[in-house]
């Protein structure tokens, strides 16, 4: 009998057989943001992106950092400018000194003509915090075959796609990674270092093959509502597989990061053909849960529609209420390429600048 292992989201088949109502969690909203949008041409260039496959052939395991500079070089190209003003990046204009200012910021050259006290103002290449938030549950290793990316090796190159795209921007990074408790929280910085930080440990969970660990999505974000003290954009990665007792408490999770003004995006990342579809050959299978290690046999065909239906159904229901609570959601297939991820990203960006 073919052996075949599986994450969470088959669970489903052992509970449609005993007739119970657990459903597998998962985070859906429907993105209505119209792409692109007026004004994007004006902000970014867009060339074309990567072939997906590229990916496949490349080493990912030993060179994350140079793909993932390559994804980016590929997608786009320029900086966003901000209409905020501070003292880092690009001289703007003067404005009269009034005290309390920084004495460092006064330009003593045009005091020397003028004998007034200017001070310089400068414009920022950004104001963006990012919070990268990724399930390192073991349903994320599916599928496992070196043929594709597994879910979590996909949202590694997103992640690191995206961590390449905001040093570029000078925006601040954080990394957060969970399975069942938080296992990293790094702090929010823009520095180079910062940067090599992150990108190490994106390597590390590339190559990460944990057993028997279950997702616990509701408290690791109620810790990253509590550990980003300021607003920021709080990015998840994560196939979002929960008991479904918890559905109530994750929501209230992302209340409370909604609560602290924080914007969120959730890409859920699933395998399409084997996850949604129910796509196998008719013949038995062993199906085993990844997360839990329980085991069950049957013939595909036998549960296909009603499988198929349930879980639309439950995407469904999930999805209408993160747009009740205003969450931005994509739904990340596999198969799809890495700039589906930065397209989102950079649509979100511009509506938060």
């Amino acid at each position: 009998m073919p052996f075949i292992t599986f994450n969470d989201s088959f669970t489903f088949i052992s509970l449609l057989l005993k007739e119970t109502k657990f459903l597998p969690l998962t985070i859906g909203f429907k993105h209505k943001t119209k792409f692109p949008p007026d004004n994007y041409r004006d902000q970014i260039l867009i060339s074309q992106p990567p072939n997906h496959n590229m990916i496949l052939q490349k080493p990912i395991n030993d060179n994350l950092e140079l793909l993932a500079r390559q994804v980016v070089e590929g997608f786009i190209i320029g900086l966003h400018k901000s209409p905020f003003h501070g003292f880092s990046v690009e001289f703007a204009e003067h404005r009269l000194y009034n005290q309390g200012d920084p004495m460092r910021h006064i330009d003593w050259r045009v005091f020397g003509r003028t004998d007034k006290l200017f001070v310089k103002r400068f414009e920022e290449e950004t104001n963006l915090r990012c919070c990268l938030v990724i399930d390192t549950s073991s349903s994320m290793q599916f599928p496992k075959d070196e043929k594709k990316l597994s879910k979590l090796q996909f949202s590694c190159v997103a992640a690191a796609s995206l961590t390449q795209l905001l040093k570029r921007q000078l925006d601040a990074t954080a990394l957060a990674l969970f399975d069942e408790k938080v296992t990293y929280f790094s702090d929010c910085r823009s520095t180079h270092s910062h940067y090599r930080m992150i990108m190490k440990e994106l390597q590390r969970v590339l190559n990460l093959n944990s057993e028997n660990k279950v997702t616990g999505a509701a408290k690791a974000l109620h810790l990253v509502a509590e550990q980003m003290h300021k607003r920021s954009l709080i990015v998840i990665f994560s196939d979002m597989m929960d008991d479904a007792a918890d559905i109530e408490e994750l929501f209230s999770a992302i209340q409370h990061l909604k609560y602290n003004k924080h914007e969120v995006i959730l890409f859920h990342v699933v395998d399409g053909t084997q996850e949604l579809e129910f796509e196998f050959e008719n013949r038995p299978y062993e199906f085993v849960d990844m997360e839990t290690g329980e085991r069950i046999k049957l013939q595909p065909h036998q549960i296909k529609d009603r499988y198929i239906n349930e879980m639309r159904d439950f995407q469904q229901m999930i999805e209408n209420k993160c747009h009740q609570y205003q969450i931005d959601r994509l739904s990340v297939d596999l198969s799809k390429p890495v700039d589906e991820v930065l397209h989102a990203f950079l649509l979100k960006r511009n509506k938060l600048m």
